[in-house]
């Protein structure tokens, strides 16, 4: 098949996906499931390759998203029942003020988000959000928006993040610069899509008056609430073990006792499993729950989780079918041709992977590898951080129904298609676009 009509089909089975949800109201994950098979039949994959390739998809999302949203759910729900969101946001709003809230969200998400991945900062941080709207009587798209922002920005294009880490040892840049200009870059960019879009945007969508998770996540209980400082050392417990994993992979001998145990500690399984049992002291026991008392509130909160879990494992087995039938492939070769900046190129490649695959990460390694050998030819060469931020830019932009991640946002922000597409897919492309206008300004100083 023709790369042209590789790309028109994976054009159709999206299109296809978007009129089943929002016109035929077909439920997202039987939607998911018919486009699957319906690209893959038409990119010319055998039926047996796209069930594997479908299950393969389903299972690399949910082995890893489904445990970390149950244990950040659960620390979640203890967090909110005993008081610790409720300190938390009062703190942040006694600094800040109810009208700058947004902005301290975006700082906290943009600081915990450095060590963590998008989803373990996303699960750790949603009852913060629920809290804070609920209090300040804010919108929860004016106050989730900027969560996701400073997530997703440290997420796609700051080491020691998984594809950011390939994509700079493909061009091999500097890790420590690369992290330095990424923090340049990225603070900007996720203050335009962060605080100052998601104001604007949160007048122009009204969510539905109830939401399953902020019903869960963000109700104070306890008459008794843990201090500001105690709820910051709890959720922030799987964070510092995260930093020290990364630091023992780059700062001590590998195969050693004290690197392997701190790798394992920051795990973000393991990490959260650890400050969900400190959760159970400082948030359960202390807070005079008892032992039945945390069991009844862990049992309840993982409810609302089933639905979601179910519509991100089949995003993320769409997204596989559309990888294996090789579109990202077929990207790489029309960019080749073109003739234009590396910088350019990069950022193109990237983008153009990711609005047709839904995965990041696939954009990013895939454009790492596809320019790389094209910049170390030029004469002239490019720094190399700075076409780690320019693929890692396009590799955020225009999430949309292909992506488990769009699925993760819409379900926990309790939207529609529609509004999901207003809100983060427009968030994500202004994070990218931005982030590599303000990598291109700082190539040229």
């Amino acid at each position: 098949m023709s790369d042209t009509l590789l790309l028109l089909c994976a054009a159709g089975a999206i299109a296809a996906l978007i009129l089943l949800i929002t016109r035929l109201k077909i439920h997202p994950f039987v939607a998911l499931l018919l486009c699957s098979g319906g690209m893959g039949i038409a990119a010319g994959m055998a039926p047996p390759a796209i069930v594997k390739s479908f299950q393969d998809g389903v299972g690399s999302v949910l082995g890893f998203i489904a445990v970390v949203v149950a244990l950040g759910t659960m620390l979640g729900k203890l967090l909110a029942d005993s008081g610790g969101a409720e300190s938390i946001a009062r703190t942040l709003i006694g600094l800040f003020g109810e009208k700058n809230v947004h902005w301290a969200i975006m700082l906290v998400a943009f600081i915990v988000g450095v060590p963590v991945f998008f989803q373990v900062g996303l699960v750790l941080l949603i009852p913060l959000v629920f809290t804070v709207a609920r209090q300040t009587g804010t919108s929860l798209i004016k106050v989730g928006i900027p969560l996701v922002a400073g997530l997703s920005i440290v997420h796609g294009i700051v080491p020691p993040h998984p594809a950011a880490m390939l994509a700079g040892g493909a061009f091999h840049a500097d890790v420590g610069r690369t992290i330095l200009y990424a923090l340049i870059v990225g603070l900007p960019a996720a203050a335009l899509a962060g605080p100052i879009f998601g104001a604007w945007i949160a007048r122009r969508v009204d969510l539905p008056p109830h939401n399953a998770l902020a019903d869960q996540l963000g109700v104070a209980a306890a008459d008794d609430p843990p201090g500001f400082a105690v709820s910051m050392a709890t959720i922030l417990l799987p964070v510092a073990l995260m930093v020290l994993a990364s630091l023992a992979q780059v700062a001590l001998p590998k195969d050693t006792p004290i690197a392997d145990t701190l790798i394992f500690l920051g795990n973000p399984v393991v990490a959260l499993l650890i400050a969900l049992l400190v959760a159970c002291v400082t948030f359960g026991l202390r807070r005079g729950f008892g032992g039945a008392g945390i069991l009844k509130r862990l049992n309840d909160c993982l409810g609302p989780t089933a639905a979601i879990l179910l519509v991100i494992g089949a995003g993320g087995g769409f997204n596989r079918v559309l990888v294996d039938s090789g579109v990202g492939a077929a990207i790489a070769r029309q960019a080749v041709a073109a003739q234009v900046s590396p910088l350019v190129l990069a950022f193109l490649v990237a983008a153009t992977i990711r609005v047709a695959t839904g995965s990041a990460t696939v954009a990013l390694t895939t454009s790492a590898g596809t320019v790389a050998p094209l910049a170390a030819a030029l004469p002239t060469p490019v720094p190399p951080e700075f076409l780690v931020l320019a693929a890692g830019s396009g590799s955020l932009i225009l999430s949309h129904v292909n992506d488990s991640g769009f699925w993760m946002i819409k379900e926990y922000f309790g939207m529609s298609v529609p509004q999901t597409l207003k809100t983060w897919t427009a968030m994500e492309t202004i994070l990218g676009v931005s982030a590599f206008l303000f990598t291109l300004a700082l190539d040229r100083l």
